[in-house]
């Protein structure tokens, strides 16, 4: 792959994007060769009143944000980082819904532009047959309890050969191209995923999160039913999956330790953690 910025990306996307696609998302859109990082940059727009619907997009980033503070490999011209910026009026507890209303984007977009069949690892890692293909986070900025500004980073690794991901994880990670065996347009991969993402952000804005909640719940049913350890702040929580609830918290079902008793179960909502999949993911 040519590590060379590709201009035509840009030229495609601008052009594709003029066409009624959209109605808010990528008006306005700001592209860049490289960057640091789009969440940066769009954070700081966010603060400066930027309009809701303001899209990032950068061909390559030095700096990539993952999440909890992990890096996000970005080589150029292969492919997609964006970040977007959201104003929803709502409560700054709504925040996280938005993770997974945009893995949802995210799989839908690859469903339609590649016929792969992704899966969601909770709250919003998209995988391809047990690989992490993209990678969602959000930062949110408040007046108090209500929502400021959202903004929604969205990694997807498009055409990335699997020289460009460090040997670390290259047995965890991938590409759609490495996954359907030829080039994925990064132009239409961005056009669609914007067009999902404001579909589906306008149905929450309207109905709230479980009229997206059973899209998500459909693209996780790998994971319902399995046993996960999740890393929370609240510590170390092992148990099986037994889905979200209609504010978008995992539902894990937990037992007491051997040896009391009464062993017992109950069912804990985590709002945050890093979830891993026993003998998995």
């Amino acid at each position: 792959m040519d590590d060379l910025p590709d201009h035509g990306f840009e030229t495609a996307l601008v052009s594709q994007l003029s066409q009624p696609a959209t109605r808010l998302l990528g008006r306005p859109l700001r592209f860049f060769d490289t960057i640091d990082s789009t969440n940066t940059l769009a954070a700081r727009l966010a603060r400066e009143d930027a309009a809701e619907g303001t899209v990032v997009i950068a061909d390559a980033q030095t700096g990539g944000k993952g999440r909890l503070g992990r890096n996000w490999v970005s080589p150029p011209g292969v492919n997609l980082y964006l970040s977007v910026i959201l104003r929803p009026r709502k409560l700054t507890s709504a925040a996280p819904q938005l993770s997974l209303l945009a893995s949802v984007a995210v799989a839908e977009t690859i469903v339609q532009q590649t016929q792969l069949a992704p899966t969601i690892k909770w709250p919003n890692d998209v995988l391809v047959a047990g690989k992490k293909v993209c990678g969602i986070l959000t930062e949110m900025q408040a007046n108090g309890s209500q929502l400021r500004a959202v903004v929604i980073g969205i990694g997807v690794n498009i055409n990335a050969p699997l020289a460009s991901f460090p040997e670390a994880l290259q047995d965890k990670a991938s590409s759609l191209f490495l996954m359907r065996g030829e080039p994925v347009d990064r132009a239409a991969f961005a056009v669609s995923l914007l067009t999902h993402l404001e579909k589906l952000y306008v149905l929450w804005l309207e109905k709230g999160f479980p009229a997206v909640g059973a899209a998500w719940e459909g693209y996780a049913s790998d994971l319902l039913g399995k046993s996960i350890t999740v890393t929370a702040p609240e510590g170390i929580i092992s148990g099986t999956v037994r889905g979200i609830d209609r504010d978008g918290a995992l539902l894990v079902e937990t037992v007491s330790p051997e040896g009391q008793a009464r062993p017992s179960s109950r069912v804990q909502r985590i709002l945050a953690g890093d979830v891993t999949v026993v003998d998995g993911y």
